[in-house]
């Protein structure tokens, strides 16, 4: 039980980290100095005194950057490998009392492939809303984002359950928009012709 508490906590965290990359950090540092998180050994550095300013910090500057008009945009270009990267190292921060293998093969497919999967559809959400606004309602866009993370960081931690049940909703709704959109739209076209 402890172990799948684990893998939900980093599920959790990673789709947070589709949200915001450093948010996610930022709660599951305060949680791990504060003794409410149990981190890897080889990731313990996430919960010290230095890394909470760092991701405290990096926190504040990812939010402002967010609400700079077309700077969002190009962020969200550089931050879906690093969201990948992030989710990855997140997962792979959380589970413990597992064979290395399994756990990191868990924090790549499951761990980055949530975060990359929700940055890729806030990224085109941020696009589509400079789009149609001209950035003009990006700002709250930028603001749901935040709070998305902020919010899904706190149930990860707290109630992972929770967490992971949110994530899977989000994905299957993610993945009906996509079929919906792209597979069965080529698929009526090719028909057609």
């Amino acid at each position: 039980m402890e172990f799948l508490l684990s893998v939900f906590v980093g599920v959790g965290l990673a789709a947070a980290v589709g949200f915001r990359i450093f948010i996610p950090f930022l709660i599951a540092s305060i949680a791990a100095y504060t003794g409410n998180l149990q981190l890897s050994t080889y990731f313990n550095w996430i919960g010290t005194l230095p890394a909470l300013i760092t991701f405290s910090v990096a926190t504040i500057v990812e939010i402002i950057a967010y609400y700079v008009p077309w700077l969002d945009n190009i962020l969200d270009t550089i931050e879906h490998p690093l969201a990948v990267i992030a989710g990855i190292i997140l997962t792979g921060s959380v589970v413990t009392d597992i064979s290395p293998l399994i756990k990191w093969s868990l924090a790549i497919i499951a761990g980055g492939g949530v975060a990359g999967t929700i940055q890729a559809a806030t990224g085109f959400t941020r696009f589509k809303s400079s789009a149609l606004t001209g950035g003009t309602g990006n700002p709250v866009v930028s603001t749901v984002e935040a709070g998305s993370s902020f919010g899904l960081s706190l149930l990860a931690i707290f109630i992972p359950a929770v967490a992971v049940l949110i994530v899977a909703l989000i994905i299957i709704w993610l993945v009906s928009i996509f079929y919906r959109k792209f597979i069965r739209k080529s698929s009526t076209s090719t028909s057609e012709e």
